[in-house]
């Protein structure tokens, strides 16, 4: 989504490498997606899934 616009920005982190921003966030699998510190996403979903899934609102 960040490719499709100006307003999306993203940053990849590795894991292994920040492990005090994964105990935060508190990864346990890989890719985790985490949206506005609010939605998370764990592992690999289709797209059209993802997308629906990161644009819900917060909850």
């Amino acid at each position: 989504m960040a490719f499709s616009s100006p307003h999306i920005t993203a940053t990849a982190v590795e894991a292994t490498s920040f492990m005090d921003l994964s105990r935060k966030h508190h990864v346990t699998g890989v890719p985790k997606t985490i949206v506005n510190d609010s939605i998370e996403i764990l592992g690999a979903l289709p797209e059209q899934q993802f997308v629906e899934t990161a644009l819900q609102p917060a909850g």
